[in-house]
């Protein structure tokens, strides 16, 4: 992201004398209500006005009480609610110049110049015509004698944030829009449920998602549940589809599955352009095979429930980017759609995004599918790429001879399992024989090995913990073991899935290369673990279960709370001494604070957060939800702090508290969770298969360079594999945490939203980008 240092100003007085209207707009999406609580608290931080407008832009046309001022506790209990609070329309209205002028009339006379849409394509286009038509429909209403020319002057000037609320993830210019993470979740839960009545019965499912003209959701689905088939508008079946499409089942079958699913996108179509239905499909499957099927529609059951962690954290860093961008613009800036790319917030042109969106739906109508895809973004090419390798390619008749190990290290989460089938199948695609070392660097050490074949991973993308087994033993210890196991097995390449401990025991195996030759592999280290604490990666696996897990819980504390009143809740995380999650947490469930190691705190910044505490329940929001991740001080212990609120509030409020212990390491695998295993799982072993390339020499494997033993790690923006020594000067050791991370720079976001009176610095901004220019090199 291209960044600008600009002179600071006082965050809390960016707003005064402004107001900020924030307006919901075109289908409802899960994480909506997140983006319009950040849009009012942050307004209000600033000292800007803000403003509700009820029924979306039916509401601006209508104006009275729809629009209505908003404050800081008519935001509040608004997070994990699904849908849309302040509601949406369509509006037919807003779509002619007369709606438009009532609209304009309205905005002026409450002194509202600037809007946030909160909307799919439609809705942000439609802004952005009522901008550029602003002056004109001022003028009007001037000659009509509806508005002042003081009035006019007054707001001679509309500003225009977009923030992209949609399931379908439609819109090109944005890594993932606010709801679509929601709606995988909706529809994997439902995956997961009709898979095992399917292989109950030996049943083929057809499963219809949404996403209108966009394939985004059908195709994340089907890399997430290890799908036979599906079908997307972007790249239509070829001519012969139905007889490969049989082909397929019944060879799956032979293989010994049980069960078959195929998705369907609601707008898929043939190459001629004409619509494929999962009836369609399930005729086909009937009649030509006769295997028992079922097609089942989900329809609005993916737009509904309650919002998942990262659309609660996407929609209120949306939220925050968004005024920032309103109170910075200029009228000559463009309006613009604020958007995460990696985890980077980005400012893009909005015509320039919907351009790029049009030129998707061209190209599918022209038949130009490469293109489609392409236009659709990085992540979306990227995902189709690691489908049709894992799914579409029958394994090569000639073996490569090479035998390449893959185990877990560290403690078991969600995930690690979705990172294993993509590497074995990878693995088989390219001609390796995979071998399963069980029960981590213990079973290398002791040869708990043996082959793992194509249908021994299947069904694992959807399985929590660990299947291959997995300890916390470092090799140190036991080199002289593992050396001989490697040569025992002829092991060439070895895949490390785990937290710190994979980290650093792939670093005590590079360190052994000088004594063992053995140990002159390429390695790679994927990073799995709930504690989001491997150097070299701004994710790991495991991550976002661990997070969904906690917010689902802090979710039911607060209702608690909220019943009872005037109740303050201590809940204990996890994570080692990385504050990661609290952190998240704290910022998806709304916390009032959240304690970790990186940011030191003491006897003071207790008393501050007590005196917040006592001053809120004088409010109508009379509860409070403090996290402390677990090893974040040794002497302000869970029951230190629990002690000190409990006797601080006393006659005020009473204190609970909650260790949630090791349900933060179960539970079935997050689609999030599915889909970055999956991809770096298939990733590293395409990246080995190189590296086997390069350090083939005289009939053998020879790897001693530091490059030949990396962490594949999300960077940013992309994919990327750092050499595990040139990690080790970023890396604390004692403390088993990176030295940098990226999340502490959102942690400010947390304590604004839970209204304590701190700085945000604003020096550092999302300069605006462009699309246009770099079509396929969206996203990630």
């Amino acid at each position: 992201m291209s960044k600008s240092t600009k002179p600071t100003m006082d965050p809390t007085k960016m707003g005064l004398g402004r107001s900020i209207a924030v307006l919901t707009s075109g289908g409802d999406a899960q994480g909506m209500n997140a983006a319009v609580r950040a849009t009012v608290r942050v307004g209000l931080y600033t000292g800007a006005k803000v403003y509700f407008v009820h029924e979306g832009y039916q509401g601006l046309v209508d104006g009275g009480d729809n629009i209505r001022q908003a404050t800081w506790e008519s935001v509040s209990m608004m997070l994990q609610l699904g849908g849309t609070v302040i509601g949406s329309a369509r509006c037919k209205d807003f779509r002619c110049r007369e709606g438009r002028l009532t609209a304009a009339c309205n905005l002026v006379k409450l002194g509202i110049t600037n809007l946030c849409v909160i909307g799919g394509d439609g809705s942000l286009t439609g802004a952005n015509q009522f901008r550029t038509e602003w002056s004109g429909l001022l003028a009007d209403l001037v000659k009509a004698g509806k508005i002042t020319d003081q009035e006019a002057k007054h707001s001679s000037h509309l500003n225009i944030v977009g923030m992209v609320g949609s399931i379908d993830n439609d819109f090109c210019g944005t890594d993932m829009t606010i709801g679509t993470d929601s709606a995988l979740h909706r529809i994997i839960e439902v995956v997961d449920a009709i898979t095992t009545t399917a292989q109950s019965h030996q049943r083929t499912f057809i499963l219809e998602v949404m996403g209108r003209h966009c394939g985004y959701l059908a195709l994340v689905t089907a890399l997430a549940c290890g799908a036979d088939w599906v079908f997307i508008p972007e790249m239509p079946p070829d001519e012969d589809w139905e007889n490969h499409l049989c082909r397929r089942l019944t060879d799956q079958r032979s293989r010994g599955s049980r069960l078959n699913v195929i998705i369907v996108a609601e707008g898929a179509m043939s190459r001629d352009g004409k619509p494929i239905t999962s009836d369609q499909i399930k005729k086909l499957v009937t009649d030509r095979l006769g295997f028992d099927t079922r097609a089942t529609v989900l329809g609005h059951v993916q737009r509904g429930g309650t919002p998942s962690a990262f659309d609660r954290i996407l929609g209120s860093r949306m939220g925050v980017e968004a005024v920032m961008a309103l109170l910075e613009a200029t009228p000559e800036t463009p309006a613009c759609v604020v958007s995460l790319s990696g985890n980077q917030a980005v400012r893009l042109p909005l015509m320039e995004c919907v351009q790029v969106t049009k030129d998707v739906t061209a190209a599918m109508d022209e038949g130009r599918f490469e293109d489609a895809i392409k236009l659709r973004g990085k992540s979306f090419e990227n995902n189709w790429n690691t489908y049709k390798l894992l799914a579409h390619i029958n394994p090569p008749d000639v073996k490569s001879n090479i035998n390449v190990a893959i185990m877990n290290v560290g403690a078991p989460c969600a995930g690690m399992n979705a990172a294993v089938r993509a590497a074995v199948r990878m693995g088989i695609i390219q001609g390796h024989s995979m071998l399963a070392v069980h029960d981590g660097f213990d079973g290398l050490a002791h040869g708990h090995i043996e082959p793992i074949a194509w249908t021994g991973v299947s069904g694992w993308t959807g399985k929590g913990g660990s299947m291959l087994g997995t300890k916390r033993v470092l090799p140190g210890k036991i080199l002289e073991e593992i050396s001989q196991n490697i040569a025992k097995f002829n092991i060439h390449a070895l895949v490390i899935v785990g937290g710190f401990e994979a980290y650093v025991g792939g670093l005590e195996m590079v360190q052994a290369r000088e004594k063992y030759e053995e140990m002159c592999i390429p390695m790679v280290v994927i990073p799995a673990t709930v504690s989001n604490n491997v150097p070299g990666s701004d994710f790991s696996i495991g991550a976002d279960t661990a997070l969904n897990t906690i917010t689902s819980t802090c979710d039911r504390i607060k209702q608690s709370a909220a019943g009872t009143k005037r109740r303050v809740f201590i809940v204990e995380t996890m994570g080692g001494y990385c504050g990661y999650l609290a952190t998240m947490a704290g910022l998806a469930a709304g916390a009032d604070a959240a304690y970790i190691f990186e940011e030191k705190f003491g006897i003071k910044d207790l008393e501050v957060n007590v005196v917040h505490l006592l001053e809120k329940m004088k409010t109508t929001v009379k509860r409070g939800l403090i996290l402390r991740n677990e090893n974040s001080n040794a002497n302000y212990t869970t029951d230190f702090v629990f002690n000190l609120y409990s006797e601080e509030g006393k006659g005020v409020f009473d204190c609970r508290k909650n260790v949630l212990g090791h349900m933060q390491q179960g539970g079935t695998p997050t689609p999030f969770d599915r889909n970055f295993g999956t991809k770096m799982g298939a990733k590293s072993v395409r990246w080995l298969t190189e590296k086997l390339r390069e350090c083939h020499r005289h009939g053998r494997i020879f790897a001693n360079t530091p490059d030949s033993a990396c962490v594949l790690g999300m960077r940013k923006r992309a994919l990327t594999f750092q050499p595990l020594a040139d990690l080790k000067e970023d890396t604390d050791f004692e403390h088993r945490i990176p030295k940098t991370q990226w999340w502490l720079k959102i942690r400010p976001i947390m304590k604004i939203l839970a209204k304590y009176d701190i700085k945000l610095d604003t020096s550092e901004r999302a300069d605006m980008e462009h699309v246009i220019k770099k079509r396929g090199a969206i996203g990630k």
